[in-house]
């Protein structure tokens, strides 16, 4: 039996909107294997657990061997490939949601360095891989529990991060902003109670969310709600008024126009074809 190997796993349906695995697993390339080029549609990190290869990114090639990391950011063209003489084995995970660009921003990593030499704490990564891929499912408790051992292993990132001072302002504006969503949405909450406890103005939060989420506040607070809409419509008997009512929206028909706009459908339909696929 060949000494190469590749176990992976892809999440069918990404149900939490702020941090969700798109896909994790641990491959033994064979000599010369090739991803590439390409792009991804979510971010993804590879820790070389042995061997070597190229990273190519940006125009530039990267040599990496044991104990590096590499990221690949979305919508960005890559190449990797293992080497000849010694082809690399690695760790994966991909990831997606609005959590994700701000935590990365306070690691090493940077479009600049799209790698990290001798990943402090390498180890202890590669074995929160290990753990989230030990906790693969399509059930909403493995989605949560995934996601909960992916937090664990970006901690990581962030311990061992050499350059603290990139956690700037409107990161911190952002994640505390993102904490009062995440407690406060079930309540009918503005952008400007957000602001408030922030302590920055509507505007500046504004800034702060575009330039480190690509969205405003409030497309933020509404993406959160109409991702748990579609929970509460496939897993709960709830009225369509008491979902709304749930979400901190004290209109019905308002709550259907936001979540048709969104989904394309009227909530009762959503529900009805998630009914169906159950069957």
């Amino acid at each position: 039996m060949s000494e190469h190997y590749k176990n992976s796993y892809k999440v069918t349906e990404k149900e939490l909107v702020s941090l969700s695995v798109y896909n994790v697993g641990f491959q033994k390339c064979d000599p010369l294997y090739q991803w590439g080029p390409g792009i991804r549609d979510h971010y993804l990190i590879h820790y070389i657990i042995s061997g070597t290869g190229t990273y190519q990114v940006n125009r530039q090639t990267h040599h990496l061997a044991a104990g590096d990391t590499f990221l690949v950011w979305p919508s960005t063209e890559v190449t990797y490939c293992a080497g000849k003489e010694d082809p690399w084995e690695y760790a994966w995970v991909g990831f997606t949601g609005s959590d994700a660009s701000m935590i990365l921003k306070a690691t090493d990593f940077s479009p600049e360095q799209p790698f990290i030499r001798n990943t402090p704490m390498g180890e202890a990564i590669h074995r929160q891989i290990l753990h989230i891929y030990d906790a693969r499912g399509n059930e909403f408790e493995h989605a949560v529990e995934m996601t909960g051992r992916l937090y664990t292993m970006l901690a990581l990132f962030l311990k061992g991060a050499a350059r603290p001072e990139r956690r700037d302002s409107a990161n911190s504006y952002v994640q505390k902003g993102i904490e009062f969503i995440s407690s406060n949405y079930s309540y009918a909450i503005t952008v400007e109670d957000i602001a408030d406890y922030v302590g920055v103005s509507r505007s500046h939060l504004f800034r702060s969310f575009t330039a480190v989420l690509g969205q405003s506040p409030k497309e933020y607070l509404t993406d959160l709600r109409m991702k748990q809409a579609c929970y509460l419509l496939e897993h709960s008997d709830l009225s369509i008024t008491a979902i709304a009512n749930s979400l901190g929206f004290d209109n019905g028909l308002y709550f259907s126009r936001i979540f048709h706009r969104q989904k394309g459908m009227p909530p009762k339909e959503y529900r009805a074809r998630a009914s169906a696929n159950l069957r």
